[in-house]
């Protein structure tokens, strides 16, 4: 995986786990949640746009 691809998975991953935390501390937070969905959207547009 690319250097920026990799990056995107970081973020993917270090994002949904602040979405989980905050959700369990202060409550579901709408606007949250959909934009850790674009952003894993996003992530998921780049590793599979990399070249093989």
């Amino acid at each position: 995986m690319p250097g920026s691809a990799r990056t995107m998975a970081v973020c993917t991953v270090g994002g949904l786990v602040v979405a989980t935390a905050y959700t369990v501390a202060m409550g579901a937070n709408g606007w949250l949640w959909f934009c850790w969905v674009v952003l894993a959207l996003v992530t998921i547009g780049v590793v599979a746009a990399r070249p093989v």
